[in-house]
């Protein structure tokens, strides 16, 4: 018995290093509803076994000289234990397997389907007509890694040590969108060599403003990283906080004022043991100092964008698309199914970035019934019921009208122009660099308009709608615009991005600009004109984007029933 005892303790002492350098590098969550604890108990229990197995060995119960184990391995003096380990490394496999079954949609479809609710809204409502779009990120995540690349190479002191990660996070930055992403550790190496140091700081790029990105660097730069390693892991620094947290999505962010911030989604499945994974926590990790705040979910501060992934939302969403009617419904029946289309977009509303994806029925994958935005932060739904060609169609179809250059177009928003629901997007060539922005028509795709600047693109739109006839606009100056009446002071062409800019100084001290592409009759425009514009303002101080232009006297005048006396056009 002694002998037996002591073949006990070293076996246990072994497993416990063996668990806790497990722990370590595998870093699994201590919560009985994730799956990777169960499997942790498995290899604890296995690792015990083929310990006291071996001790035993040499009892002369196991002929490890010739790899064979005896026929009576159950009967000699460390069955028992062995029986035991072989139930205890057993049980956690069947609560997997039997957990995962009963956790799935099969038993539990309408519980998915309640996971979430989507309230319909009103398109118009909640997204009115604006002139030039500021508030969607055009630009999609390889373009923003070409430019950040870019940026970086141009800094020989950082780009030697560091790459820029990957992983770019849409943001609101002041109500603005941003897409940012923070220095990395290339390697082990670069890490020991630079740890003392730390990451010194982040890109961001403008994701509307497809020519910009720019270096920023911390005022105090950041220990805590994804790329770093030991106790400065990410990971590892935070599992070693929460060791019971089931952890989702790992942002790296900037507060208003920014300071750098991870955010760390917290999961906990919904339904019986594992089923329908969602956030219910949020961890904020100072990655600076170590320091982390949990917070509940209603509780997140407004600053934060990025607590849901579009992926997931998109899921939940496909959840609740196809078992409100059942399980068999979803794989058989299909009625009333819909799900969402492949990819999503990003939409600044306020103060919070929202996804935007197309919802489709089962039985359809070329039209759209309808859009879904979904609130990065909070997890709230909005439906819009806009039926037309889903997302892919109008990709085809933008790059359609300008095949010969064969570009690629980005996966696009949505937007209204002129009460018509319409698909932005921007075309980019072979180096994935921004050549053309494109807008097509939600209900009718073989409406297309390209343009090298917004308001060239939306300028031919509507001119194709006119001729469509799906508005009257007539030939008046869109009256709910800014306008002023200027005299030119001096004119000047720059080109910017590739595109030659008209710069008209006006005797009002402000700054007016036109893309020649977007409008050749600006070359008539000569120092001294008087000029009335209607424009649009920009966020640099003081320049203002041209709409549209008019020498004085030339303007159109938009006739008011008052003016016409309540005669028809034939009495007067």
């Amino acid at each position: 018995m002694q002998k037996k005892g002591i073949r006990i303790l070293l076996s246990a002492i072994v497993t416990v290093v063996a668990a806790a350098l497990y722990f370590y590098i595998a870093l699994p969550a201590i919560n009985l509803q994730s799956e990777g604890f169960w499997m942790f108990i498995t290899l604890v229990a296995l690792c015990f076994g083929v310990v006291y197995l071996l001790l035993s060995a040499r009892a002369g119960y196991v002929n490890l000289k010739k790899g064979i184990i005896g026929k009576n391995i159950f009967k000699f003096e460390g069955a028992p234990v062995i029986k035991i380990v072989a139930i205890v490394a057993a049980i956690p496999i069947v609560v997997v397997v039997v957990g995962g079954i009963v956790s799935s949609t099969f038993f539990n479809a309408q519980a998915y389907s309640n996971i979430i609710e989507v309230p319909e809204a009103v398109f118009e409502d909640d997204m009115p007509e604006t002139d030039v779009v500021s508030n969607i990120a055009l630009m999609d995540t390889s373009t923003a890694q070409k430019l950040g690349d870019r940026t970086l190479g141009a800094l020989s002191h950082v780009v030697s040590q560091y790459q820029i990660s990957s992983n770019y996070k849409q943001i609101n930055y002041n109500r603005t969108p941003q897409k940012i992403s923070n220095l990395e550790y290339a390697d082990f190496f670069k890490w020991m060599a630079n740890k003392d140091k730390g990451i010194p700081g982040y890109v961001m790029v403008d994701p509307v403003n497809v020519t910009d990105a720019k270096y920023i660097e911390f005022s105090t730069p950041i220990k805590y990283a994804e790329s770093a390693f030991f106790g400065e892991d990410l990971h590892r620094a935070l599992r070693m906080r929460y060791p019971t947290k089931i952890f989702g999505s790992f942002s790296f962010e900037i507060d208003d004022e920014g300071n750098p911030y991870y955010i760390v989604s917290c999961m906990k499945p919904k339904v019986m043991l594992f089923g329908a994974p969602d956030v219910e926590e949020v961890i904020v990790f100072n990655p600076i100092d170590g320091s982390h705040q949990l917070y509940a979910l209603a509780d997140v501060p407004a600053w934060v964008d990025n607590v849901f992934t579009g992926a997931h939302a998109s899921e939940k969403y496909d959840w609740y698309g196809t078992l409100k009617n059942g399980f068999w419904n979803s794989v058989i029946g299909n009625k009333d199914c819909k799900v969402t289309t492949d990819d999503f977009g990003y939409i600044v509303i306020e103060d919070d970035v929202w996804f935007f994806t197309g919802v489709t029925s089962v039985t359809s994958d070329e039209s759209n019934i309808g859009f879904i935005i979904s609130n990065a932060r909070t997890g709230e739904y909005k439906f819009y019921s806009v039926i037309g060609a889903e997302e892919y169609s109008a990709m085809a179809a933008a790059e359609g009208e300008v095949q010969e250059k064969r570009y690629v177009a980005s996966f696009p928003s949505l937007i209204n122009v002129a009460g018509e629901a319409t698909y932005i997007m921007v075309l980019k060539d072979d180096a994935g660099l921004v050549k053309l922005y494109a807008l097509v028509n939600v209900e009718k795709y073989t409406i297309v308009a390209t343009g090298e600047s917004q308001t060239e693109a939306k300028r031919a739109y509507i001119e194709k709608l006119k001729k469509d006839g799906n508005i009257d606009i007539g030939n008046t100056p869109s009256t709910d615009m800014p306008k002023a009446a200027i005299t030119v002071t001096d004119i000047r062409i720059a080109t910017v991005g590739g595109e030659s800019v008209l710069y008209i100084t006006a005797n009002d001290g402000n700054l007016y600009k036109q893309s020649v592409a977007g409008d050749e009759s600006v070359m008539l425009i000569k120092v001294g004109d008087e000029l009335t514009v209607y424009y649009t303002d920009t966020e640099t101080n003081k320049i203002r984007q041209i709409n549209e232009w008019y020498f004085k006297g030339e303007e159109p005048i938009e006739e008011t029933p008052e003016e016409n006396n309540g005669q028809s056009e034939g009495e007067q």
